[in-house]
């Protein structure tokens, strides 16, 4: 009998079946290989030296991962996208939990389906444009400070994104504003699924519709709120194009964050060293932040 086996697995190990999925692979794992775990292993072998992107390089040890974190202006940085997470990450996804249970009670009527098309909007636009029009609105002369002006609150009108106080906010409200729509979508995804025998039986046990949502439907929703929270997170941690295209890092260095940093040090002040360590850091920080949240998600699906 063990012969028998052990003929079988050899035969099964020469069919093409046992090499042709590799084959299929091969080129997607090439790709992979070149242009993402190269770049990625070179990043990590430049963050150890001082080198200006052209000449020769200096050996440096750890000393650019130190300068990050003693340096006031390079860790200010990635408290900016810590601080960040809270208008990308948690404000989206509670008002999407809020905006999707209601559009789930209405969702045979058309203003849901005009509800879903304009919070999905955002993820139409190209960011650029999106930065484009969000300056606009909140400049000094902008939408935001005319309206102000008109229910007779002129007094606290600023250019919301060159103050040093609410520039960060503004930039996240922006993020909010982008990522609230697909929060949404993937949360009525998620309610869709769920089963409406439930909440039958929870109606007749006298439950109402709070009840319902923090027995029946938040409960449900923790995958989907977690593939949310992985995106909105990444989404603030690596937040460039936005902040780029509104405040270009400023004023002065209120709304810097890692990756608008990491294009300056890398293509502006020729730090490639610093400016690696910075992106090694960041992908330290995404992987720390986001792995917990998936392990929780999927222990909880067991």
């Amino acid at each position: 009998m063990p012969a028998r086996v052990t003929g079988r697995r050899a035969r099964r190990a020469r069919r093409p079946g046992a090499w042709l999925g590799w084959l299929f692979v091969a080129p997607a794992a090439v790709v992979y290989a070149v242009f993402v775990l190269r770049p990625l292993g070179l990043t990590v072998q430049y963050s150890f030296y001082d080198w200006n992107g052209i000449g020769a390089s200096t050996w440096v040890g750890l000393e650019n991962y130190t300068r990050l974190f003693t340096e006031p202006e390079l860790f200010a940085t990635i408290l900016h996208a810590f601080e960040l997470i809270l208008f990308f990450s948690l404000i989206p996804v509670l008002l999407a939990l809020f905006v999707a249970a209601t559009i789930r009670g209405i969702a045979q009527s058309r203003l849901a389906l005009v509800a879903r098309t304009v919070l999905f909007l955002p993820q139409v636009i190209p960011l650029v444009a999106a930065g484009i029009m969000w300056s606009w609105l909140l400049s000094s002369t902008g939408l935001a400070n005319e309206l102000l002006s008109a229910v007779g609150l002129g007094g606290v009108t600023r250019a919301w994104l060159g103050d040093f106080d609410t520039a960060l906010p503004a930039v996240g409200v922006i993020g909010a504003w982008v990522l609230v729509g697909l929060c949404t979508l993937l949360l009525l995804a998620g309610m869709s699924k769920i089963d409406t025998a439930l909440y039958e039986s929870a109606r007749l046990d006298g439950a109402g519709p709070v009840r319902e949502f923090f027995a029946i439907t938040l409960p449900s929703l923790r995958q989907e709120i977690g593939v949310c929270v992985t995106v909105t997170v990444i989404a603030a941690l690596a937040s460039f194009d936005v902040v780029y295209i509104s405040t270009q890092g400023g004023p002065g260095n209120a709304t810097m964050v890692p990756g608008l940093e990491i294009f300056y040090l890398a293509f502006s002040e020729r730090e490639v060293g610093r400016a690696s360590a910075l992106a090694v850091v960041l992908v330290a920080l995404v992987l720390a932040v986001v792995l917990p949240i998936q392990r929780l998600t999927r222990d909880g699906s067991r």
